[in-house]
């Protein structure tokens, strides 16, 4: 061999009749033992032969080793004390992960976490846990561990395949409510429920019409209910089907007390007035049923809905009064009556705002104008100041024309609101070039007015719009999502994603 950088290089050799008389030289060790390297009885004596290079420095280095000095290969999670730091391989689809076992303990009811349940996706051919997953997800779950219980969604990874990884990891209720509140969704109240089981029966059946199908028929109904009561409203005002003259001429006949008479039969006996008493019959059955299974009552008279609802029978029991009393009054309080009555049926009107419970829609626009009411003011309060300064100024500038429509500033008030949110009557308008003048600024700063809250109340309703709309795509997610939210007992997900790893070993393994 080449001497350059070399001294010797020489392989012990053993007397094995001898070997307790080997004398240890300089330069040389004697690595032999009969009980071979691991002190196992009985290995092979070839197990301690090596070549030894001795540099100049005297260094000696293990140039070859038999297989027998391999060490044994490691098995998949021995149950030893150092367990917590030995680390484990995760393959989610092809992508390696790499952490350590006292990680994933932190949370044993995981399945990540619990040794029994990620045992049957361990590749022993691989020594590595296979998972035919998503692989960008894995980075949030991975950092759940982590990070000590945090979860975070990848923003390259949908919510909804977020929230699958969440169920198949079994990450439990905590996690999963965590995410949900980063992501902007809205946690269900809980819904007070009446504790006698009768009385919530019935509370289901007209309160809630998701709750069954019987809810949904009484929905159904109560629906045509309102529709057919507000045609009746609009179809009494027809000319053909008016009274209103027989009802002026018996007022200025005080005399006619059997008229009076007539005319209240008539009203008793018109076919408007008895659909009518039906369609309340319906309304009155209803508020009333509901108020006595209702679980509070203080929190029912604090229910906008059902505050609503009361409004809309009002007018029908003030106006069978009012004509009841009507044949008793003095004909001098008959025409204030008869006022009353035609502002007490215009309350009627009401009634069509009971369909928002059963309408999306309109509760979407009830909750962006509550949500928007600083906006709303600030935008009633730019028209307020518009008004006046533009009132004024086109009332001095048509001051000197004899024919202006301007006689006073308060005339100008309808002409600047009508200008200001660009309706544009026409029945108002100024003649003179300065009133063109402030007729064309009036219309400009109206356009702006308009123009500056709009955007904000706009983005309040496509909040609401949206978060709707997630909700209802919340209720298409699988089962095993909705279960997790009200019960951390359940199972989430299938574990059979893996049916076969890519070395052909079965993935369902019982135990380690």
């Amino acid at each position: 061999m080449d001497a350059c950088g070399w001294k010797e290089m020489e392989v012990a050799l053993v007397d094995f009749d001898n070997a307790d008389e080997i004398q240890e030289q300089p330069g040389y060790a004697t690595a032999f033992s009969p009980t071979g390297p691991k002190g196992r009885p009985g290995s092979s004596p070839f197990s301690s032969w090596r070549v030894l290079v001795s540099d100049s420095s005297g260094h000696e280095t293990a140039f070859c080793k038999l297989p027998g000095d391999l060490p044994d290969p490691p098995e998949p999670e021995p149950a030893a004390m150092n367990e917590g730091n030995q680390r484990v391989i995760i393959n989610i689809a092809g992508l390696r992960f790499e952490t350590q076992l006292r990680t994933l303990s932190q949370f044993p009811e995981t399945l990540l976490g619990d040794r029994e349940k990620r045992m049957q996706f361990f590749d022993s051919m691989r020594n590595e846990y296979f998972f035919d997953r998503n692989r960008p997800s894995f980075d949030g779950i991975l950092y759940y561990y982590q990070s000590g219980g945090k979860i975070r969604r990848p923003a390259n990874v949908p919510i909804d395949v977020f929230a699958d990884e969440i169920t198949f990891y079994e990450l439990g209720s905590e996690a999963m409510d965590e995410f949900r509140n980063d992501e902007g969704f809205i946690k269900d109240p809980e819904i007070p429920l009446p504790a006698n089981d009768f009385h919530r029966q019935f509370w289901l059946l007209f309160e809630y019409p998701e709750s069954s199908s019987a809810a949904r028929g009484v929905a159904t109904v109560s629906v045509l209910v309102v529709i057919i009561s507000i045609t009746i409203f609009c179809l009494e005002t027809l000319p053909e089907f008016r009274e209103d003259r027989e009802l002026k001429a018996a007022a200025r006949e005080p005399s006619l007390h059997t008229n009076r008479t007539a005319l209240s039969h008539s009203l008793f006996t018109d076919p408007f007035f008895m659909v009518e008493s039906v369609c309340i019959f319906w309304f009155t059955f209803e508020l009333v049923l509901r108020f006595v299974v209702c679980p509070s009552k203080t929190g029912f008279f604090k229910n906008i809905m059902n505050l609503i609802d009361i409004i809309s029978v009002i007018p029908y029991f003030a106006t069978v009064i009012t004509e009841l009393v009507q044949e008793t009054e003095p004909t001098a309080q008959q025409n204030t009556s008869l006022a009353i009555l035609r502002v007490i049926r215009l309350v009627r009107v009401f009634r069509i705002f009971k369909l928002s419970r059963h309408s999306k829609g309109l509760q979407i626009l009830g909750q962006t104008l509550k949500a928007s009411m600083q906006e709303l003011g600030l935008l009633i309060f730019f028209l307020f100041i518009g008004v006046i300064l533009f009132s004024s100024a086109v009332y001095f500038a048509e001051v000197d024309e004899p024919e202006s429509h301007f006689s006073s500033i308060p005339d100008g008030f309808w002409w600047a609101v009508v200008t200001m949110t660009t309706v544009g009557y026409g029945d108002m308008c100024p003649t003179t070039a300065g009133g063109k003048i402030v007729g064309i600024l009036c219309a400009i700063a109206g356009v702006l007015t308009i123009s500056l809250p709009v955007p904000v109340i706009v983005s309040n309703f496509n909040y609401f719009y949206h978060r709707e709309t997630e909700n209802e795509e919340r209720q298409s997610i699988p089962k095993q999502i909705n279960k997790i939210l009200h019960s951390e007992d359940s199972r989430m997900g299938s574990t059979g994603s893996l049916s076969k790893t890519n070395g052909g070993c079965s993935a369902e393994k019982s135990g380690e």
